[in-house]
């Protein structure tokens, strides 16, 4: 009796081994959409260290290059990333309107709202993360 519960006891351990080895993880930086609205940011400056991405652009022209998305002022939005293999430091939003920053209360939920002001804006989100940097711009419409 002994060997067999040794026996499988091994072959347990196997198992479990093998499926903690055959696993592989998306260290690459992530996509970012704006929940809600699903306003799809462009990738603008990064340093992911992770994996050695690094890109430098200047983001408010990339921001102007985007198609515009139309959101409705002050609507509630998440920032979602499509993979989440890190740990977040910092996230920040921000708009920009007229050569002028405005930046958004974001909680730990990810969590903003758009401004109640109408007009055109360019929206930024920073992060900051145990893997690296990342900057993600987009254009869009409060209405």
């Amino acid at each position: 009796m002994r060997k067999i519960a040794k026996l499988v006891a091994g072959l347990f351990s196997v198992l479990l081994l093998t499926g903690c080895i055959g696993e592989e993880y998306d260290y690459s930086p992530p996509s970012v959409t704006l929940s809600h609205s699903e306003v799809k940011l462009a990738d603008a400056n990064i340093n992911w260290e992770k994996d050695g991405t690094v890109k430098k652009t200047d983001s408010l022209e990339l921001a102007r290059e985007q198609q515009q998305a139309i959101v409705k002022a002050g609507q509630e939005n998440f920032v979602n990333f499509d993979s989440q293999d890190f740990e977040i430091l910092d996230l920040t939003v921000s708009v920009w309107r007229d050569g002028e920053q405005i930046h958004l209360d974001v909680n730990r939920l990810k969590q903003f709202n758009f401004p109640n002001e109408k007009g055109e804006y360019l929206v930024e989100v920073n992060l900051t993360s145990d893997f690296g940097t990342a900057q993600y711009v987009g254009n869009i419409i409060v209405e």
